[in-house]
């Protein structure tokens, strides 16, 4: 699946409408280690692996600025036991 993301550095957020919902990953930038602490996707569009893509383009943009992730949220942690190929970052 591919959805149109947009990283809203203001808010600390990448977001994507789907079907009319919001769904988003938060984040917290400190001294170049971006802090992911949420991933929310509505019950409404789960199951489309909506988490996954937001999370694959908040990890690619941090590997882009060269930012560490820190993941709290446990969805963060979950994908990056199962993606190896950002070890680098995290």
């Amino acid at each position: 699946m591919t959805i149109s993301i947009q990283h809203h550095p203001e808010k600390s957020c990448f977001q994507a409408i789907i079907d009319g919902h919001t769904c988003l990953i938060e984040y917290e930038l400190e001294d170049n280690v971006m802090h992911i602490m949420h991933t929310l996707v509505p019950p409404e569009v789960g199951g489309r692996g909506i988490a996954a893509e937001l999370t694959r383009f908040a990890l690619d943009t941090a590997s882009n600025n060269h930012w560490k992730v820190h993941p709290v949220c446990t969805y963060t942690v979950a994908y990056l036991k199962r993606h190896p190929e950002y070890t680098n970052i995290a």
